[in-house]
């Protein structure tokens, strides 16, 4: 008998049954009450006056009102350009040890995004309340034995003057509390590996050692280390190494389009529960098995806005009108797109995280990922979120029977007509002209803009398809492998033109 998975398993359920039902839209107001006192004699609490906030009787009004908008490089220029200059109290009392590296799906530069005590905290609190939800999915006791593959960047941090570097889930996994040191793999020593393919053939390599139970990470790495276990060991499938293989934890984008080609890798279904890290934060997780929604982070040092995702509102650059409407968690709908607003205990403050969202429960709190705001492709008004094109592929696969895990695309004008050009990852080989028709009825019927558009200025939909492993090569070319590296999914033209010389040249 699991002795230990029993123990571990009962007092999950425990905690489950003695935690109170949670109120998130009251734990909000907690949240923001405990960040402005906090934070209230800090140089941006006394600019912005978080103490005259703290006495109105609606504090989230009046805080939305003092303080503007701010996206990355606001925040960076205007504020913390003095914390990387060393300086104290600037948007959170005291200076954090850590920054978090993120280029995101931007580009080759690197942000810095500070990382407090206060925020691993919070992570790790998040981490803990993603745990209890477990009792939830109908794990088997056994499972609450085995260990976890968690693959993220490098935990080798560099130092920069006063200060440690790296991407978040290095940071993260850097500081994992000690009684989960035991289930961490790859372990310490591997997981300081910088370069990403030597990182992973060395799991490779010592993978039969391990009995993992679980996988944490984003989607397309996972699925290019699991085929390098495989082929390592020249197995069928990743039960062969990992026969007690029984959860995935995907973080940083959807799932949905890596389900296809994730579970060919599979020998029998595995439980997915998703999450969203972002480097800013420990975000959302999902709490039940009867949903794909993930549920926000309500009650760990992250107080969240929502503005309607509109046109109007969106600047060229992808960041916010100033005069953009923000509504607070009481306030939002179901099924209506929102850019996903955040002030946190690391000092960022009605922050743009870029990403969009939408409430599938809202008494839940519970939400998806839509896009985000750099990917809405509103050339000649066809307003397309990645959302509504992550729909029409779905479709195309289930038309084609093919797996389209990845894609990108621009609008690109060709003998003096606008063109939507796309490009799929995928192995199949069906004829792109057959592929660009369905897609773009699909588009036609899932946005009622983008039919508009098509009946106008837009001439029609290109596609070209390629190996889904040209888009993890256009990354490591770009960025870096692994980690919180994404793919862009909509490109500007001069990046686009870039773009198709790679391919081209592979």
């Amino acid at each position: 008998m699991a002795i230990l998975g029993s123990i571990i398993k009962g007092a999950i359920h425990l905690k489950d049954t003695l935690s109170s039902d949670s109120h998130p839209a009251e734990e909000q107001k907690e949240v923001l009450q405990e960040l402005l006192t906090k934070a209230k004699d800090t140089a941006f609490g006394k600019f912005y006056g978080f103490s005259k906030i703290l006495e109105a009787d609606d504090i989230q009004s009046a805080f939305a009102k003092a303080v503007p908008y701010f996206d990355y490089h606001k925040m960076a220029t205007d504020w913390w350009s003095q914390v990387y200059d060393g300086l104290e109290d600037i948007t959170w009392p005291g200076k954090p040890n850590y920054f978090a590296l993120s280029s995101g799906t931007t580009g080759k530069k690197s942000k810095r995004i500070p990382v407090t005590e206060a925020m691993l905290t919070a992570i790790q609190d998040a981490g803990v309340a993603q745990v209890q939800a477990l009792s939830n999915f109908e794990l088997p006791t056994d499972f609450f034995e085995k260990e976890v593959m968690a693959l993220g960047s490098s935990t080798d941090l560099q130092e920069r003057d006063e200060f440690l570097e790296g991407e978040i889930s290095g940071i993260t996994a850097s500081n994992i509390p000690f009684w989960f040191k035991g289930y961490y793999k790859p372990g310490e020593d591997i997981a300081k590996i910088d370069d990403w393919d030597t990182r992973v053939a060395t799991i490779a390599k010592n993978a039969k050692q391990w009995d993992i139970g679980a996988l944490s990470g984003i989607p397309s790495w996972m699925e290019l280390m699991l085929k390098e276990v495989i082929e390592y060991h020249k197995v069928k499938n990743i039960h062969e190494v990992w026969p007690n293989l029984q959860v995935f934890t995907s973080g940083g984008v959807a799932f949905q389009p890596y389900e296809k080609s994730f579970n060919a890798l599979m020998e029998k279904p595995i439980t997915v529960i998703d999450t969203y890290l972002a480097s800013e934060g420990f975000l959302a997780f999902q709490t039940r098995p009867d949903t794909e929604a993930m549920k926000l982070s309500t009650n760990t040092g992250i107080y969240f806005e929502f503005v309607p995702f509109k046109p109007e509102y969106i600047l060229d650059d992808g960041s916010l009108a100033q005069d953009a409407p923000a509504l607070n968690l009481s306030q939002v709908e179901k099924g209506v797109d929102y850019v996903l607003i955040i002030s946190t205990v690391s000092g960022a403050w009605r922050y743009l995280i870029g990403d969009t969202i939408a409430f599938t429960d809202v008494e839940r709190a519970e939400i998806k990922i839509t896009g985000r705001t750099k990917f809405f492709l509103n050339v000649v008004g066809s307003q397309l979120s990645v959302n509504k094109m992550e729909t029409a592929l779905r479709e195309l696969e289930e038309e084609f029977n093919i797996k389209i895990p990845e894609f990108t695309l621009s609008a690109k004008k060709i003998d003096g007509e606008f063109y939507h050009c796309w490009y799929l990852g995928t192995e199949s080989d069906v004829d792109e002209s057959k592929l660009a028709e369905a897609l773009d009825n699909n588009l036609k019927e899932a946005n009622k803009n983008y039919k508009v558009a098509r009946g106008k200025s837009l001439k029609g939909v290109k596609v070209t398809t390629i190996k889904p492993s040209i888009f993890a090569e256009w990354s490591g070319a770009n960025k870096k492998k692994g980690g919180q590296v994404k793919m862009e999914k909509v490109m500007g033209e001069e990046k686009f033109v870039e773009w198709e010389k790679f391919v081209s040249e592979r």
